[in-house]
């Protein structure tokens, strides 16, 4: 896909990772890339996974059997890449969201707990299933070192977006760090319960 520069020269637009955990804004920042005319894949369930792995494994590019999409939110398996990513994609973009710590546990435990009703009835076969805050917290604290120690003094290449602090101004940040204009509609996390 393109772009059309200022000046009406076109370019390529930049791919987008979305890095950030689950529950912290993913989907909102997959409807917000939506609205922007990316063509992005959120989450994609095992199937997103095993195509990552597929790739890595036979050493080519990690986007190597994701195709059709320009923006991807909540995979993890392409998350914990990237510094991967970063070297096989030049000029990318990586959106890390966040939220308050104490927030993003309370919505994982949520998140687990309807996994669980949801597997009693037959209905959820993954295996996130077990609430276990230290492994979270220390998993957090993990990817947003590495996050931030790998694009340390590149604010072109990575943008945090807080999804309860920056709420209202989600377009105002997003769009610039994107080089495109700022719709005319509310960012999609506005009025929104900020745990999806």
């Amino acid at each position: 896909m393109t772009a059309v520069a200022a000046l009406g020269t076109p370019t390529r637009r930049p791919i987008v990772f979305g890095i950030g955990l689950n529950k912290t804004g993913t989907r909102s920042l997959h409807e917000a890339l939506e609205v922007l005319g990316y063509t992005p894949l959120h989450w994609g369930g095992p199937a997103s996974r095993l195509a990552v792995e597929r790739a890595e494994a036979e050493g080519v590019a990690l986007l190597s059997h994701l195709g059709g999409h320009d923006a991807f939110s909540d995979i993890l398996a392409l998350s914990q890449r990237f510094d991967v990513l970063d070297a096989q994609y030049p000029e990318s973009r990586f959106v890390l969201t966040t939220r308050s710590l104490d927030g993003w546990l309370a919505s994982r435990r949520r998140h687990v707990e309807r996994n669980r009703a949801e597997a009693a009835a037959g209905r959820y076969h993954g295996d996130f299933l077990e609430i276990d805050e230290d492994a979270w917290r220390a998993e957090r604290a993990e990817h947003h070192a590495r996050v931030r120690a790998h694009f340390a003094g590149r604010p072109e290449a990575l943008l945090e977006l807080d999804v309860e602090v920056d709420g209202r101004r989600g377009w105002d940040l997003l769009c610039p760090f994107l080089g495109l204009a700022v719709p005319d509609r509310p960012f999609p996390w506005q009025g929104r319960d900020p745990e999806a």
